[in-house]
Order: structure tokens, then C-alpha cells, then sequence
């Protein structure tokens, strides 16, 4: 019997914000996977070694986690004014399918760096030394997105004293602006409500913000739920019950949101709507055993990602988290003690985070003009992955 030999696609392992990806050039994919369908679906999974009944991702790229089982595709822009099309696909762990459904935060801070490195920015845009800003058009969600890469030598600069909690090491610090970062399209709050009363079979009804920044995210009160919003991983993640009032939250949000017509959809994606929830600032110890003081941050939220509670926080859902809180009124910003505020430091189980946003109310709609974060990038390993070329 013979089988199909491994194929080679030239490919890039990177860290971004608190998360790592496979990064690919569109034009260095197998001709089938250029264009989005089943068999980019196929390789990418493959890629990162999913479906996985045992949900550890032994055969692929993927460590098992929704921070780790990513994958970025980077082609010309198709934009004016811009450097590079980003395209993101979350790949489900135990599940055949990947959510092309929204944007990865924290993996747009390596976008830049690999646009750069792999000619999609023009040389003389690159300055020998300082600060190159690329422009990125961010395709799931259609949106514009600046990162601003710090250069030396007039190569990216990786190494640096930056220090992100969620982050072992330090390195070079990337700001990313996130411009007119409402997900998608229609109202930034689908509902046209700040707190709306959201009615969960088996939960109860509860106060929810469901916004639509950054990517699709529902917060909800931590008292509602039973928890103080300084839970860290091990207190959720090993509640199948918690996990699962959590995942009917989300799903019925996400009709509401108009995301979905039927609690059956949540299934088929899972990587939005978000949900998240808030309380007052309080001391915490962090996962790194680091003592987090409720002086040093403004609000507590959690966020669950793919079925989980993340180990830090989406880049995406950070963005809603500085939107939210500079809006009078959401839950968020009533966690953070209200008011106007363009700027918030919020305590994740990793530690804390300062994430700023601009927001306005325009003709009785609330609209933002951009938000704000810094994170950290670096190449891990670059060259070839290989899968069996049956998986094609």
C-alpha cells in the first residue's frame, strides 16, 4: 500500500501579545488553499493538529489551548492605503472546523513584523532606525488596524525590556491602534441598550453589555454568576457546570446580538461572540503568584475564549474592555467606578493590562473612533511545515 508523502509549505511560528499562530503567505499555500473553502480548512487543521479527541494537539503545531491553536494567512493588500490583507482562523482543538468569524488581538501584534519581514511593506517605507508604521487591513472583520514596529538596523527589533503580563520574557513593545473598532457591521450595541436584561434558561436573567468592539463580547456581573472576578484558570476551567452556564450565556447572548438565529449555532462558533465578567477592583494573587493590588487597577474582569477561561486576555476582547469603560453606564465602566475615562488598567488572571479608547455619542449613537494597546512579538522558528499530503 503506498501513502501520500508529506508536502512542505514555507511557514513562520510566532509569539504575538499572548498568543502564538502558524503565519503563511497566501501565495506560499498549495494552489486548492488560496482561495477560503474546504481544503485551506483541511490544511490548516492539519497544520495545527486538530481534530483532537484527546485535545492535546500532539501531531500539529497547536499546544492545546484557544491562545495557542491559531493560525494567520498575510497577502497583498487589497485595500488603497494599505500595507497587507490579515486573515485569522481559530482552529477548533476537538472539533473539524476553523472560525473565520473574527479577529485575533493579540497575534496583530506579529502581523506587523511579518508583513515587514516577508516583503508586503515597501522597502523605503522601512527607516534605518525608529518606528515603521504598517497599515493592516484586517479581512474577517474589515476593518483598519496600525501597528506601529520598532526598527533597528533597519530589521524588525524583537528584543526589548517590555514586560506583558501573560509573557514570560520581555521583548520589543508594538503599539496597535485599532481603528473604528466596532466588529462587523451595524450599532456598536446591537441591542441600542448599554445593560440589557439577558434571560438564560437554567441561569436566570441577567445584567449584560453586549457590545460589538474589537470583537463581539458580552459582559456580565461576576455576583450575578456566583464568582468575585479574581478567579484564575483552575477555578473555572475545572467546573464543567461553570463551563457550561457559561457557554449557554454565550450563546444566547449571541441571538440576541443578532450573531446567530438559533442556540444551535453557537456551536459552529465558538470563536464569538465573547463573554466575559466584571467586578469592583480587589487584591489577587495572579497565576505567576505576582500580588496584584486593587490600587493598581480600575476593574477585575475574565474572559472565556473557545469554551475556556483564557490565561490573560484576548487582545479583541481587550479592545471592548477599554470601549465598554469609556462609555458612562455599561457594566464595565460601572465596575471601574463610572464616569468619562479614556483610558482603563484592568486585573486578568495574568495580571493587569492599561488599554485606552476614544468613544463619543454621535446623533444618540454610541460610536469609537479607536482604541489602544501595547503588546510584544517575536519570531520562534521560521523555515517549512510539513503535512502528509493526503490531508490536501
Amino acid at each position: 500500500m503506498s501513502f501520500a508523502p508529506q508536502v512542505r509549505i514555507p511557514a513562520t511560528y510566532m509569539r504575538g501579545g499572548t498568543s502564538k499562530g502558524v503565519f503563511f503567505r497566501l501565495q506560499d499555500l498549495p494552489e486548492a488553499c488560496q482561495v477560503p473553502g474546504e481544503a485551506r480548512d483541511r490544511l490548516l487543521l492539519r497544520v495545527i493538529g486538530s481534530p483532537d479527541p484527546y485535545e492535546k494537539q500532539i501531531d500539529g503545531l497547536g499546544n492545546a489551548t484557544s491562545s495557542t491553536s491559531k493560525t494567520v494567512i498575510l497577502a497583498e493588500a487589497t485595500q488603497p492605503d494599505h500595507d497587507v490583507d490579515y486573515l485569522f482562523g481559530q482552529v477548533s482543538i476537538d472539533k473539524p472546523f476553523v472560525d473565520w468569524s473574527g479577529n485575533c488581538g493579540n497575534l496583530t501584534a506579529a502581523v506587523g513584523a511579518f508583513a515587514i519581514n516577508s516583503g508586503f511593506v515597501a522597502k523605503e517605507r522601512i527607516p534605518e532606525n525608529g518606528i515603521c508604521t504598517v497599515r493592516i487591513w484586517q479581512a474577517n472583520i474589515r476593518k483598519t488596524i496600525v501597528a506601529h514596529i520598532p526598527i533597528t538596523n533597519g530589521e524588525v527589533q524583537e528584543t526589548g525590556d517590555f514586560e506583558l503580563d501573560g509573557v514570560t520574557f520581555p521583548a520589543a513593545e508594538v503599539q496597535i491602534e485599532f481603528m473604528d473598532p466596532a466588529d462587523g457591521e451595524g450599532a456598536m450595541f446591537p441591542t441600542g441598550n448599554l445593560v440589557d436584561d439577558l434571560d438564560v434558561p437554567g441561569v436566570g436573567t441577567l445584567k449584560a453589555t453586549m457590545i460589538n468592539a474589537g470583537i463581539p463580547t458580552i459582559f456580565i456581573n461576576a455576583e450575578e454568576v456566583g464568582y468575585k472576578g479574581t478567579e484564575l484558570q483552575s477555578d473555572i476551567n475545572s467546573d464543567p457546570e461553570a463551563l457550561a452556564m457559561f457557554e449557554a450565556i454565550r450563546a444566547h447572548g449571541a441571538v440576541k446580538m443578532g450573531l446567530i438565529s438559533d442556540v444551535a449555532e453557537a456551536v459552529s462558533r465558538q470563536h464569538t461572540p465573547k463573554v466575559a465578567f466584571v467586578a469592583k477592583s480587589s487584591d489577587y494573587v495572579s497565576s505567576s503568584g505576582k500580588s496584584i493590588s486593587a490600587a493598581d487597577i480600575d476593574v477585575l474582569v475574565r474572559a472565556l475564549s473557545m469554551g475556556k477561561l483564557h490565561h490573560a486576555m484576548m487582545g479583541t476582547a481587550a479592545v471592548a474592555i477599554a470601549t465598554a469603560s469609556a462609555i458612562p453606564g455599561t457594566l464595565v465602566n460601572l465596575a471601574a467606578g463610572g464616569g468619562d475615562r479614556t483610558q482603563v488598567t484592568f486585573g486578568h488572571p495574568s495580571g493587569t493590562l492599561r488599554v485606552g479608547a476614544e468613544a463619543k455619542a454621535v446623533n444618540g449613537q454610541w460610536t469609537a473612533t479607536k482604541a489602544i494597546m501595547s503588546r510584544s512579538a517575536r519570531i520562534i522558528m521560521e523555515g517549512w511545515v510539513r503535512v502528509p499530503g493526503d490531508s490536501l
